[in-house]
Protein backbone atom coordinates (compact mmCIF):
# COMPACT_ATOMS: atom_id res chain seq x y z
CA UNK A 1 0.00 0.00 0.00
CA UNK A 2 1.79 3.30 -0.70
CA UNK A 3 2.23 5.60 1.72
CA UNK A 4 -0.23 8.71 1.74
CA UNK A 5 0.68 11.65 3.63
CA UNK A 6 -1.90 13.28 6.16
CA UNK A 7 -3.08 16.85 5.38
CA UNK A 8 -2.12 18.81 8.26
CA UNK A 9 -4.95 21.49 9.47
CA UNK A 10 -3.16 24.49 11.72
CA UNK A 11 -5.95 24.37 14.89
CA UNK A 12 -5.34 28.25 14.79
CA UNK A 13 -5.51 30.87 12.16
CA UNK A 14 -3.78 34.42 12.32
CA UNK A 15 -6.42 37.60 11.24
CA UNK A 16 -3.68 37.95 8.32
CA UNK A 17 -4.21 34.70 7.07
CA UNK A 18 -7.92 34.74 7.58
CA UNK A 19 -8.30 37.72 5.72
CA UNK A 20 -5.67 35.93 2.80
CA UNK A 21 -8.30 33.40 2.56
CA UNK A 22 -11.24 35.58 1.69
CA UNK A 23 -9.65 38.27 0.19
CA UNK A 24 -10.78 41.57 2.13
CA UNK A 25 -9.02 43.42 4.38
CA UNK A 26 -8.76 42.94 8.12
CA UNK A 27 -10.67 45.88 9.42
CA UNK A 28 -13.41 43.72 7.92
CA UNK A 29 -12.26 40.67 9.73
CA UNK A 30 -12.30 42.54 13.06
CA UNK A 31 -15.76 44.49 12.08
CA UNK A 32 -17.54 41.10 11.41
CA UNK A 33 -16.42 39.52 14.35
CA UNK A 34 -18.25 42.59 16.37
CA UNK A 35 -21.06 42.29 14.61
CA UNK A 36 -21.62 38.85 14.31
CA UNK A 37 -21.32 36.55 18.13
CA UNK A 38 -20.93 33.26 16.69
CA UNK A 39 -17.31 33.73 15.97
CA UNK A 40 -15.41 34.21 19.26
CA UNK A 41 -11.47 34.16 18.31
CA UNK A 42 -8.72 33.53 21.13
CA UNK A 43 -6.66 36.39 22.59
CA UNK A 44 -3.67 36.02 23.49
CA UNK A 45 -2.22 38.68 26.14
CA UNK A 46 -1.11 41.34 23.35
CA UNK A 47 -4.88 41.16 22.50
CA UNK A 48 -4.09 39.14 18.95
CA UNK A 49 -6.79 37.03 17.85
CA UNK A 50 -6.53 33.11 16.73
CA UNK A 51 -9.56 31.58 14.55
CA UNK A 52 -10.18 28.55 15.13
CA UNK A 53 -11.44 26.32 11.56
CA UNK A 54 -14.97 27.07 13.46
CA UNK A 55 -14.36 30.58 13.19
CA UNK A 56 -13.13 29.86 9.46
CA UNK A 57 -16.72 28.01 8.85
CA UNK A 58 -18.56 31.03 10.47
CA UNK A 59 -16.81 33.36 7.95
CA UNK A 60 -17.42 31.25 5.01
CA UNK A 61 -21.11 31.43 6.14
CA UNK A 62 -20.96 35.15 6.42
CA UNK A 63 -19.12 35.77 3.28
CA UNK A 64 -21.80 33.74 1.37
CA UNK A 65 -24.64 35.67 2.65
CA UNK A 66 -23.14 39.07 2.46
CA UNK A 67 -20.74 38.78 -0.23
CA UNK A 68 -22.01 36.42 -2.77
CA UNK A 69 -26.03 36.76 -2.36
CA UNK A 70 -25.83 40.69 -1.38
CA UNK A 71 -27.28 40.48 1.97
CA UNK A 72 -27.31 42.94 4.61
CA UNK A 73 -25.74 42.79 7.45
CA UNK A 74 -28.73 43.36 9.70
CA UNK A 75 -30.50 40.54 7.21
CA UNK A 76 -27.26 37.87 7.41
CA UNK A 77 -27.41 37.85 11.44
CA UNK A 78 -31.21 37.82 10.97
CA UNK A 79 -31.08 34.39 8.91
CA UNK A 80 -28.17 33.12 11.15
CA UNK A 81 -30.19 33.58 14.28
CA UNK A 82 -33.22 32.01 13.32
CA UNK A 83 -32.45 29.20 11.25
CA UNK A 84 -28.87 28.42 11.09
CA UNK A 85 -28.82 24.82 10.37
CA UNK A 86 -30.64 25.26 6.67
CA UNK A 87 -28.47 28.15 6.29
CA UNK A 88 -25.25 25.79 6.84
CA UNK A 89 -27.04 23.27 4.64
CA UNK A 90 -27.91 25.53 1.72
CA UNK A 91 -24.68 27.07 2.00
CA UNK A 92 -22.70 23.51 1.64
CA UNK A 93 -25.55 22.73 -1.07
CA UNK A 94 -24.34 25.77 -3.26
CA UNK A 95 -20.41 25.33 -2.60
CA UNK A 96 -20.71 21.73 -3.75
CA UNK A 97 -22.63 22.53 -6.96
CA UNK A 98 -20.15 25.68 -7.66
CA UNK A 99 -17.27 22.76 -7.68
CA UNK A 100 -19.27 20.54 -9.89
CA UNK A 101 -19.81 23.75 -12.21
CA UNK A 102 -16.31 24.77 -12.51
CA UNK A 103 -14.91 20.43 -13.05
CA UNK A 104 -17.71 20.64 -16.06
CA UNK A 105 -16.19 23.90 -17.44
CA UNK A 106 -12.95 22.38 -16.79
CA UNK A 107 -13.84 19.11 -18.85
CA UNK A 108 -15.41 21.02 -21.49
CA UNK A 109 -12.47 23.61 -22.55
CA UNK A 110 -10.10 19.97 -22.17
CA UNK A 111 -12.40 18.57 -24.67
Amino acid sequence: MPYKEMKIEKLYYSIGEVADMFQVNTSLIRYWEKEFDIIKPKKNKKGNRFFTQADIENFHLIFHLVKERGMTLKGAKQKIKENKEDTENNFVVVTRLQEIKDLLLEIKDAL
